[in-house]
C-alpha cells in the first residue's frame, strides 16, 4: 500500500509536466480510437454481409447492366431460394452534397432477403401497394426531417430527370451494424419509366441478389449461375455478398492502409513523449534512488516505482481518451453519416486503446529503469542537491 501511495505522489510531484503528458496521452488515445473506428466503419458492410446471399453482376463491370430475363433462369438453379433484381439509382436530393445510397429494388423479395431491415406491417403494405412509394432508413429520415407521406424528389444522374417518390415507410436496423441510411423504391417504377422515355434501357437491371438455401452451397451455386450465361452478350460474375463488399473496399485499400499507419505513428509519437517525461523524472530523482539502494531496497523496488509511475500517467490518459472518444465519435458520425452510415466504437477498439497505453507505459519506462537500476550508489549520491 505504501508503494502505491508513493507511486501516485511521484507521478504528480511535477504537476505541470504530468498534466501535459496526460493531455498528450489523452489526445493520442482519442485519435487512435477514432482512426481505428474509421477503419472499422470502412469494413462495416463486410461485417454485416450474410453468408446466405449472393450478388450477380455483369462480368465486365458493375456499370454494365444485365437483362431482367436472367432472373427466372437464376431462380431455377438448384440451391437458390429467392432472387431479387436491383439497380443503383444514384439520385441527388436537392444538392450534390446530400449524398446517400438509393436503390431500385423489388420490394417483396428484397425485404425477404434482408430481414435485418425492420419495417412495420403498415409501412410494408403501403410500400408494396404503391409503385411510386419509397422507404428510407431511420437515420436518413431524422437527418432530413422527412415524414410519412412526404414527396421526395431525386434528380437522376444515371437515369436523367426529376423523380418523385412518396415516402411510405421507415425501416430500422435489427442489428447495431445495419445501415439505416438507404433509400429504396420500386424497380418496376424505374423500368416502366424507362420504357416510356428510353426504351433501349428498359428491362435491364444492375444486379441480382440471390438467397441460397445453405451457406455452404455458395461456391457451387455461384459457378452454376455464371455457367448459365457463359458466352452470352452479358456474361455474369457471381460472388458472395462479403466478397462483393470487399471488392469495393479494395479500391480504397491505399487509403485504409494510410489510416492504419497514421494510427500507429500516433502511438509511437506519444511513446516518445512519455519516454522523455520518464527520462527527465528519473534523472531528477537519481539521488533518491541511490538513497533507497543504500537503505536496502533492491532494483525491483526501484523498477516498480518507475514502471508504476509511467503506467499511472498513461492509464489516466487512456481512460480520459476512451471517455472522450464516444462524444467525438457521435459528432463525427452525425457530420459524415452519409459516408459512414455505421460508425460504432467496438470493444476491440477499446481493448486496443488499453493495450496501446500499457505498451506505451512499459516501453517509455524501460530505458530510465535500466539506468536507475544499474547506477552505483556513490554515483547516485553525487547527484543530490
Amino acid at each position: 500500500m505504501f508503494i502505491i501511495k508513493l507511486i501516485f505522489k511521484n507521478a504528480f510531484r511535477h504537476k505541470l509536466r504530468t498534466f501535459l503528458t496526460i493531455l498528450g496521452m489523452t489526445i493520442a488515445i482519442l485519435a487512435f480510437g477514432l482512426l481505428r473506428t474509421v477503419v472499422d466503419a470502412w469494413y462495416a458492410g463486410v461485417a454485416a454481409s450474410s453468408a446466405s446471399r449472393l450478388v450477380t453482376r455483369n462480368a465486365i463491370s458493375l456499370v454494365f447492366s444485365l437483362p431482367i430475363s436472367y432472373k427466372e433462369k437464376i431462380r431455377q438453379v438448384e440451391g437458390v431460394k429467392l432472387v431479387s433484381a436491383g439497380s443503383w439509382f444514384g439520385g441527388i436530393y436537392i444538392d450534390e452534397k446530400n449524398f446517400f445510397a438509393n436503390f431500385a429494388v423489388e420490394p417483396k423479395p428484397y425485404l425477404e432477403l434482408y430481414p435485418e431491415l425492420r419495417l412495420s406491417p403498415e409501412h410494408y403494405q403501403a410500400f408494396v401497394r404503391d409503385r411510386k412509394s419509397a422507404i428510407a432508413g431511420k437515420k436518413l429520415i431524422d437527418k432530413y426531417g422527412w415524414k410519412i407521406g412526404d414527396i421526395i424528389t431525386l434528380k437522376g444522374t444515371i437515369f436523367p430527370g426529376n423523380w418523385d417518390f412518396v415516402l411510405r415507410g421507415v425501416y430500422k436496423g435489427r442489428d447495431k451494424g445495419t445501415d439505416e441510411t438507404m433509400f429504396l423504391f420500386h424497380w418496376d417504377y424505374l423500368n416502366e419509366t424507362m420504357k416510356k422515355t428510353v426504351p433501349r434501357r428498359a428491362d435491364q437491371t444492375g444486379f441480382f441478389m440471390t438467397g441460397i438455401r445453405h451457406p455452404e452451397l455458395a461456391s457451387e451455386v455461384s459457378v452454376a449461375i455464371d455457367k448459365l450465361f457463359k458466352n452470352s452478350l452479358a456474361e455474369t460474375l457471381t460472388e458472395t455478398e462479403k466478397a462483393f463488399q470487399l471488392g469495393f473496399i479494395s479500391m480504397t485499400e491505399a487509403i485504409i492502409t494510410a489510416i492504419q499507419l497514421v494510427s500507429f505513428v500516433i502511438i509511437i509519437i506519444i511513446m516518445a513523449v512519455v519516454a522523455n517525461t520518464m527520462a527527465m523524472t528519473t534523472r531528477e530523482r537519481m539521488g533518491e534512488y541511490a538513497v533507497l539502494k543504500s537503505m536496502g531496497f533492491g532494483g525491483r523496488h526501484i523498477a516498480g516505482l518507475i514502471f508504476g509511475e509511467s503506467l499511472v500517467i498513461t492509464s489516466i490518459g487512456c481512460a480520459l481518451g476512451i471517455i472522450a472518444v464516444f462524444p467525438v465519435a457521435d459528432i463525427f458520425s452525425t457530420a459524415l453519416s452519409t459516408y459512414f452510415p455505421i460508425f460504432n466504437i467496438t470493444k476491440v477498439t477499446i481493448y486496443m486503446d488499453i493495450g496501446a497505453s500499457i505498451v506505451v507505459g512499459v516501453v517509455a519506462a524501460s530505458f530510465p529503469t535500466y539506468r536507475s537500476v544499474r547506477i552505483r550508489i556513490a554515483d547516485g549520491l553525487r547527484r543530490i542537491g
